[in-house]
């Protein structure tokens, strides 16, 4: 046997790609303690804290309007999948996190989407999650986004429907439906 045939299957790792704005990003180096374009490997069972405080975050943000410890990232596995996930969870005792459209106040904490826009103050995160095998390890890969990410006109995994006539008194659910052309 050659030692190809010995060598353990390399696993596929779960990445998160975190894409960054603020709009004093390139005058006061907000950002200055990341490391963009560099994916990063973590253990699976850290939680991965965002904040001020460069003695407790992982990610360091260089602004006193933002909290020691803003917000955090805990993989986990939900029972009945193989596939790792993500929970965020508000850690600010003075501004609310809001990831797409629902608002965290503090010690408040929801799954994270595939891809989905985070936002406090200034700050904008679009974080799109790439599914992996490992369950010892995951990626953070950190890009700087030139220009605001709200005014990139992206929205949450929302499909727009072609024709919609949604009552603004309606108690159904707002998610759009699909339907057949012929059904108009």
């Amino acid at each position: 046997m050659s030692s190809f045939e010995d060598a353990d299957t390399e696993e596929t790792v779960t990445c998160l790609k975190v894409t960054v704005y603020h709009p004093g990003q390139m005058q006061s180096g907000i950002f200055q303690s990341i490391r963009f374009y560099n994916r990063e490997k973590l253990p699976s069972s850290e939680m991965v804290k965002f904040g001020r405080n460069s003695n407790i975050c992982h990610y360091t943000f260089q602004d006193k309007q933002a909290s020691r410890i803003q917000f955090s990232l805990q993989l986990f596995k939900k029972f009945d999948s193989s596939v790792l996930s993500f929970e965020i969870k508000n850690m600010s005792k003075k501004t609310n996190l809001i990831v797409d459209s629902k608002e965290l106040g503090y010690l408040n904490k929801m799954d994270l989407p595939h891809k989905c826009m985070v936002r406090f103050g200034n700050y904008q995160f679009l974080i799109e999650k790439d599914d992996g095998e490992s369950l010892e390890v995951f990626e953070i890969l950190f890009i700087m986004s030139p220009r605001s990410l709200v005014q990139e006109n992206w929205q949450a995994q929302k499909p727009i429907p072609e024709h919609t006539s949604v009552s603004s008194c309606s108690t159904q659910s707002t998610y759009p439906t699909e339907m057949d052309e012929n059904e108009l």
